[in-house]
């Protein structure tokens, strides 16, 4: 037997969960729209936090949190409900000894889906990526956001052909920009039901924080780590834009293999390479690849001061050979100049 309360969880504030001036800005404005009754979309690029920020919110909400993940593949049984298996009744009469009576019924049995659980308990439904399902499955959503009814197919059984949603439901929703491949563009009557918040890359503090909190690297590598990542941003000359996840990579696998920025230059230029080129190239263009590892190999050097430490010791091994040089030629002088008065 399916039960539909199996799709349910319940929401716990995250360990980890660094909140800093900009995070509790953001959870504000959100849970200020959220109390005044509108669902609210958190859109933004890859990396941007978007589905921890909808989780945290839920959080604070303090309601089972019902959670969907777009796919294009989704048709509006997927979200609403559809039929599961069978329910068989069966009846033995054996009111007479003699007379054996079977009836037996079997009907298909319906199983609500995860947005009929939600809309029916009130529950929190975090809708994540719900551009990546296709617009014709959300239409189930315009009435649901609106006049706060839900369509119920025939199959459903039952004499309402309405369900009222409850007063406690509350939606979050999370997407990429339209420009991201399998996105969808979402219909205007559905954008206009909910408060759209553009989320964009962390500032510096924030990102920061996030690094210290998932790796528990020292300050001074998470800086530098985190320089090294904004620094590639900043230069405008990626495919995409890394992100924080860049951060947190490198970090991890310092962290795992021991290492630290400084005292293994060469393995921390290398994991910087790797992990920054693949991330900032969906394409997998070998030229795209080759620039963005000459800009980490910059930025790497620059944190590290690579090559500067070389630089000076060369200067004042010149220095000291110009020196002897001269020390020399002031030596052979004097002692011609000695002969000469002898």
């Amino acid at each position: 037997m399916i039960d539909e309360m199996t799709t349910v969880l319940e929401p716990r504030p995250l360990s980890d969960f660094v909140e800093t001036k900009y995070v509790k800005d953001i959870t504000n404005r959100a849970l200020s729209y959220i109390e005044a009754g509108f669902p609210v979309h958190l859109r933004g690029p890859s990396g941007t936090g978007k589905t921890t920020l909808a989780m945290h919110l839920a959080s604070k909400i303090e309601r089972p949190v019902v959670m969907i993940h777009g796919d294009e593949e989704f048709s509006t049984s997927d979200l609403v409900g559809g039929e599961h298996g069978y329910r068989i009744r069966k009846v033995v009469d054996r009111f007479i000894s003699r007379v054996l009576k079977t009836e037996e019924d079997m009907v298909k049995r319906w199983v609500d889906n995860r947005l009929t659980v939600a809309c029916k308990y009130g529950f929190t439904l975090v809708y994540d990526e719900f551009t990546r399902s296709r617009p014709e499955a959300n239409n189930i959503l315009l009435s649901i956001l609106q006049e706060k009814m839900m369509d119920l197919p025939v199959g459903r059984g039952g004499e309402e052909p309405y369900l009222k949603v409850d007063p406690d439901f509350t939606a979050i929703f999370t997407s990429n920009p339209e420009e991201y491949a399998g996105v969808h563009r979402s219909q205007d009557a559905l954008r206009d039901r909910m408060i759209t918040m553009d989320l964009d890359h962390f500032d510096y503090d924030t990102e920061l924080a996030i690094t210290l909190a998932k790796a528990k690297l020292s300050k001074q590598d998470s800086q530098i780590i985190v320089n090294i990542v904004r620094g590639l941003r900043e230069s405008g000359k990626c495919e995409f834009a890394p992100t924080v996840r860049g951060c947190i990579m490198i970090a991890k696998t310092l962290k795992v293999q021991k290492l630290t920025p400084s005292k293994s230059s060469s393995a921390f230029m290398q994991m910087s390479q790797d992990i920054l080129a693949s991330e900032t190239s969906r394409v997998g263009s070998k030229t795209n690849q080759d620039r963005v590892k000459e800009m980490v190999r910059e930025l790497v050097a620059k944190e590290l001061g690579i090559g500067k430490t070389i630089d000076v010791g060369k200067k004042a091994a010149e220095s000291v050979a110009i020196e002897k040089v001269d020390s020399r030629k002031e030596k052979k002088e004097s002692e011609s100049l000695a002969g000469v008065s002898g």
